[in-house]
C-alpha cells in the first residue's frame, strides 16, 4: 500500500463519517453522524427511529466502515487481525429485504472496495474475514456463540422482535474489539432492545422523524428519507392540538409549524422514535426519567443551593450493598453505593452517611425497617441533629399529592406518588437525575392502584422482586429524601418545600 493510501486510510480509521462520505458516497445528516460516531467508539450502541428516518441505511455504513478500516496485514499481506460482521434480524424476508440491499448499494457505490457480493454476504480472499447476514434463529444458537474474530461486530435491525436468547448468544462473543448495534422502532417497552434504551452500558439515540433534513428544509435533499408531506399527515390525523398551559414534555409534546401537539401512540412510535405510552398502572414513565437524565448530563457538574436531604437505604436481608441518594433541592449528585459483603457495617454506613452532613441544615433520612434501626440508634447515640427515622409501613393521614387530591395508604404510597410528582415534566420541577440503571429499572416496574377507600397504594416489593430480581434499594432511598420530617402543613404551598 502507497503512502497516499496510508495516509487516507489513517485518516479514514480516525473518522468513519469521512470514510461513509469519501467512498461510500453516503449523505448522512446530523443525527445519522451521531450514531456512526458512537458505533466508532463505544462498544455497544442502540437507536430507537421513526418511519424512514434511515435507521438500517446508517447501519449499513457501520458495518462497511467496521469491515475495511478495522482488519490489519502484515508486510506480506497475511491477515493478522481479521474481521467478522453479522447482520441480523428476526426473519429472513427482513435480512434480504432491508439489510442486504442497503450494504450492496452503499458496496456498489464505492466501487473500490474489496471482496465480492455473494447472496447476503460479502466475501473476501480471506476465510476470516467476511460480512453476513443471516435470520436470528433461536434454534441456530451455535451459530452465534462460534462467531469469534479480532474484530467483531453485531448489527440487528428490529431488535424488538428478537428474543434475550438470542442476545444472550450475541453478548457471549463480545470480546476485545467487538460492536453491537440495535436498531429498532420502539413499538413495545419490554425486552432486550427496550432494555437497552434505559442501559448505562448503551450509547442510546432517538431518531426523530421530526427533525429529519427533508422535513425541516420542506423538500428532498436526502433521497429515501420521511418527507415534510408524510410528517405533516400524521401531526393532521395523529395529534391533538394543545395549549401553552397544558405542554407536558413527558407526554412527548412538540412544537410543529408554530402549534403545539400531543401525539398518540401511533406517533409516538412512527414518528418520533418513542415508546408508547406505558399502561396507567406504572407509577414513573420512562420518558419522565430520560428528560431528568438529559438534564442532569447537560449541567452536571452542578454547584447546588441547597441544603442536603440523605436518603439511606441500609444493607439487609441478604443483600450486599447500602445505597445512599444525596438531594439538593432538583439536583441528585449520584447514587453512591457502599458495598458490605452482606455484613452488618453500622459503623461504617454512618461514617458514609455522615459524610454527607455539612451543616445543620442537611437532613438524613434511613430506613427503620431492619438493618437501618441500628445505624439511626447510633446516630442518635452521637447526638446528631436533623436525623430522621422512615418507616414505610406507618400512616400516611393527613399527607396528599401536590394537587391536593389524592391520599395514600401508607408512608411507602406518599414517598413514592411524591418522587412520582418530582419527576413529573408538568409539575415543573425540573429534576436533574444521574444515569442509572438499576433506579430506572425500579422506577418504570413499580406499579400501583386505588384501594376501594379511594386510597393510592404501591405493590408490595414482593411483587417487584419477581420482574427484577432485586429489592427496589435505588427507589427507596431517593423515595425517602421526600419524607416529611413535619405533619404540622396548612397548605400545599409547604408541602411543596420537600420538593425544592
Amino acid at each position: 500500500m502507497d503512502d497516499i493510501a496510508l495516509k487516507y486510510l489513517a485518516e479514514w480509521r480516525n473518522d468513519w463519517c469521512a470514510f461513509a462520505s469519501d467512498v461510500l458516497r453516503a449523505n448522512l445528516d446530523d443525527e445519522q453522524k451521531a450514531v456512526l460516531r458512537s458505533v466508532q467508539k463505544n462498544p455497544m450502541t442502540a437507536v430507537a427511529s421513526g418511519t424512514s428516518r434511515g435507521k438500517d441505511f446508517v447501519a449499513a455504513c457501520a458495518a462497511l466502515c467496521f469491515m475495511y478500516l478495522t482488519p490489519e496485514w502484515d508486510d506480506d499481506g497475511n491477515l493478522i487481525r481479521n474481521t467478522k460482521i453479522a447482520l441480523s434480524a428476526p426473519s429472513q424476508r427482513q435480512v434480504e429485504n432491508i439489510m442486504t440491499p442497503e450494504v450492496r448499494r452503499l458496496f456498489r457505490n464505492a466501487g473500490i472496495l474489496p471482496g465480492r457480493l455473494v447472496a447476503n454476504d460479502i466475501r473476501t480472499d480471506y476465510e476470516e474475514y467476511f460480512l453476513t447476514g443471516f435470520k436470528a434463529d433461536n434454534k441456530n444458537q451455535e451459530v452465534w456463540s462460534g462467531f469469534h474474530a479480532a474484530n467483531v461486530m453485531f448489527i440487528i435491525t428490529e431488535a424488538s422482535g428478537v428474543s434475550e436468547t438470542i442476545f444472550s448468544a450475541i453478548e457471549g462473543n463480545l470480546q476485545g474489539n467487538s460492536r453491537l448495534l440495535l436498531v429498532f422502532n420502539p413499538n413495545i417497552t419490554t425486552g432486550y432492545a427496550a432494555n437497552a434504551m434505559k442501559s448505562e452500558r448503551f450509547a442510546k439515540f432517538r431518531l426523530d422523524s421530526l427533525n429529519a433534513t427533508n422535513v425541516t428544509a420542506k423538500r428532498e435533499i436526502i433521497p429515501g428519507q420521511v418527507n415534510y408531506e408524510w410528517v405533516e399527515d400524521k401531526v393532521k390525523h395523529w395529534c391533538n392540538p394543545i395549549t401553552k398551559e397544558e405542554y407536558n414534555e413527558g407526554e412527548g409534546d412538540f412544537l410543529f409549524e408554530n402549534n403545539l401537539y400531543r401525539p398518540n401512540d401511533l406517533f409516538r412510535v412512527k414518528v418520533r422514535g418513542m415508546f408508547p405510552k406505558v399502561s396507567e398502572d406504572v407509577l414513573i414513565p420512562y420518558e419522565w426519567i430520560e428528560i431528568a437524565n438529559k438534564r442532569w448530563q447537560e449541567n452536571h457538574p452542578y454547584r447546588p443551593r441547597k441544603s442536603c436531604k440523605l436518603g439511606v437505604d441500609v444493607a439487609g436481608m441478604g443483600r450486599d450493598s447500602s445505597v445512599f441518594c444525596p438531594r439538593y433541592g432538583n439536583y441528585v449528585s449520584q447514587f453512591d453505593v457502599f458495598q458490605s459483603a452482606g455484613k452488618a457495617s453500622h459503623m461504617h454506613v454512618v461514617g458514609k452517611a455522615l459524610s454527607y452532613k455539612r451543616t445543620d441544615r442537611d437532613i438524613i433520612f434511613i430506613d427503620t425497617i431492619g438493618e437501618g434501626a441500628g445505624v439511626y440508634s447510633r446516630l442518635v447515640e452521637q447526638g446528631i441533629r436533623g436525623v430522621f427515622s422512615v418507616k414505610n409501613s406507618q400512616g400516611a393521614k393527613g399527607l396528599h399529592d401536590i394537587t391536593g387530591e389524592y391520599s395514600f395508604a401508607n408512608m411507602r404510597a406518599y414517598l413514592y406518588w411524591a418522587l412520582r410528582d418530582w419527576l413529573d415534566p408538568k409539575n415543573n420541577f425540573f429534576p436533574m437525575l444521574p444515569p442509572c440503571d438499576q433506579f430506572t429499572e425500579e422506577a418504570t416496574e413499580t406499579k400501583w392502584k386505588f384501594r376501594s377507600d379511594e386510597k393510592i397504594i404501591i405493590e408490595p416489593k414482593e411483587e417487584i422482586k419477581k420482574r427484577i430480581k432485586r429489592s427496589p434499594d435505588y427507589m427507596d432511598a431517593l423515595s425517602e429524601t421526600f419524607y416529611p420530617y413535619s405533619f404540622t402543613y396548612k397548605d400545599d404551598a409547604e408541602l411543596l418545600q420537600d420538593f425544592l
